[in-house]
């Protein structure tokens, strides 16, 4: 396969990084104590790293929160009326695509997570509270708008950071713990909104949905409190919990990991220039697409009681029966992308997990037998281990410089919110109960997405062999190499 030559990135990737400092490990006391060293910075950095699953979970809890609130006559008092509700629910993703890359761009020019993440957080808290005061339609529409707006920082700006901190084979499974804050957010959603919906009627005056809002924002905020304390900003911006030593150490597995420094001040690339280098790299559209593409077979997410329920149970136990998939799902998730982490390899792992998928919907389509749809939503929900390496692998194929990866990475997430969008209508009641078309539209979704993925494997496999002949005829070491 022919592929276009290498972009200025690529030829700065695999460029020598000379400096002044020890070769080796000389300077950490040798390769054991290295060794140990690096457990240790692991373990901290892991630890103030944990506090991104809570900030995740918290993050939909606020974006779903007008769902619960609907159950306790957030539509009555608010005198909606039509596709109203629809609509505040909608706008929010408006705000959402617009805000991820001018924020992740803004977040890598500061060089302080710890600060920039939970002050967005305190934001989107208060906006939450003070969805809780509005009684008109525009009130609530424009809390919505702005609550995705702020929201936007999130996400992509935790991607860039695990980024910034792990090597590629560490990744992974780092992605998928955080990713799993998104499941276990369903959960612990539901659980809170149910005690504040059944308990705080009418406490103060208030209706019950409002206290829903004040409390969820409230909780928002006290967690971004503490989140300024815990998180860490970039290696060469953290110099309160770590030692000088450590810092080097982070800085030098990053070095090691691709062959150059991660300093964004060495590299010269204003963010408009790494928006300039983003946009015009065929690889980030090809992600972007990809995703896109993704992201719609992963629709059935959002109806997946609706589905639960073709077996033909009570609502009780049809909600019941969502849970195991899910609690599989995890698990298949944490094995892929740690296995996929140790092998240094992506594009099988995600491909696999896709066509696991593409067979769960085919027993969908074809019978109506109750257990062999229950299989089939065990098969369909596994498939979310193929996004979450996927993300990983957008880091891996874009790693620098730092200015470029935080618009690539945000803006792919925010391109694939497209796909959210049109699933949204991948599932009419009226396709159901067996909602053959939705599942037909599911496996080409997930095909084209598997196709686009060997295209970019071939080429990262092209690029690897290009580095491997420049090193030969030039006569330098082993450098950086592509994930494929």
């Amino acid at each position: 396969m022919t592929s276009p030559g290498p972009k200025v990135d690529d030829l700065e990737i695999i460029e020598h990084h000379h400096d002044d400092r020890p070769v080796g490990d000389e300077e950490f006391g040798g390769t054991e104590a290295r060794k140990k060293m690096e457990k240790k910075l692991l373990r901290k950095l892991d630890l103030r790293m944990s506090i991104l699953i809570i900030i995740y979970i918290l993050n939909y809890i606020d974006r779903n929160n007008a769902s619960a609130a609907r159950l306790r006559g957030f539509e009555v008092d608010l005198h909606l009326e039509g596709q109203q509700f629809d609509t505040l629910l909608s706008i929010l993703y408006v705000g959402y695509i617009l805000m991820q890359v001018p924020s992740n761009m803004l977040l890598n020019h500061i060089g302080k997570p710890s600060i920039y993440l939970p002050c967005c957080m305190i934001i989107w808290g208060a906006i939450s509270c003070l969805t809780g005061v509005t009684t008109s339609f525009v009130g609530a529409l424009l809390t919505r708008f702005f609550l995705g707006f702020v929201e936007a920082a999130f996400f992509p700006g935790a991607l860039f950071l695990l980024s910034k901190w792990y090597t590629r084979s560490e990744l992974g499974v780092r992605t998928a713990v955080l990713s799993c804050g998104s499941l276990i957010s369903n959960a612990f959603g539901s659980l809170i909104a149910s005690g504040i919906l059944n308990g705080m009627e009418g406490r103060l005056g208030h209706a019950a949905w409002r206290w829903l809002f004040y409390i969820e924002g409230s909780l928002t905020i006290f967690a971004a409190a503490c989140a300024i304390l815990v998180l860490p900003d970039f290696p060469e911006t953290s110099h309160t919990w770590l030692s000088p030593l450590e810092v080097r150490l982070a800085e030098k597995r990053m070095e090691e990991d691709v062959g150059v420094g991660d300093e964004a001040p060495k590299e010269g690339h204003s963010q408009l220039e790494g928006l300039t280098l983003a946009l015009s790299d065929w690889k980030i559209w090809c992600l972007a697409l990809a995703l896109t593409s993704m992201v719609i077979s992963l629709s059935f997410n959002a109806f997946f009681p609706t589905l639960s329920a073709t077996m033909g149970f009570s609502t009780t136990v049809t909600l019941l029966l969502c849970a195991p998939p899910w609690a599989f799902a995890t698990l298949v998730a944490f094995a892929v992308t740690r296995h996929s982490d140790s092998t240094r390899e992506r594009f099988w792992h995600i491909a696999i997990s896709l066509m696991f998928g593409i067979v769960g919907f085919i027993i969908a389509v074809s019978t109506m037998n109750t257990a062999a749809r229950y299989v089939s939503l065990f098969l369909m929900a596994q498939s979310y281990a193929a996004f979450i390496t996927f993300l990983a692998w957008i880091s891996n194929s874009i790693p620098r410089p730092p200015a470029k990866r935080a618009v690539a990475l945000a803006f792919i997430n925010a391109f694939s919110q497209l796909g959210n969008i049109a699933g949204s209508y991948v599932w009419p009641s009226n396709w159901g109960p067996t909602y053959r078309y939705s599942y037909a539209i599911c496996i080409a979704t997930n095909g084209f997405c598997i196709v686009i993925c060997y295209i970019f494997k071939r080429h990262l496999e092209h690029m690897n062999r290009k580095f491997e002949r420049e090193e030969e005829e030039e006569g330098r070491l082993k450098g950086f190499r592509y994930i494929s």
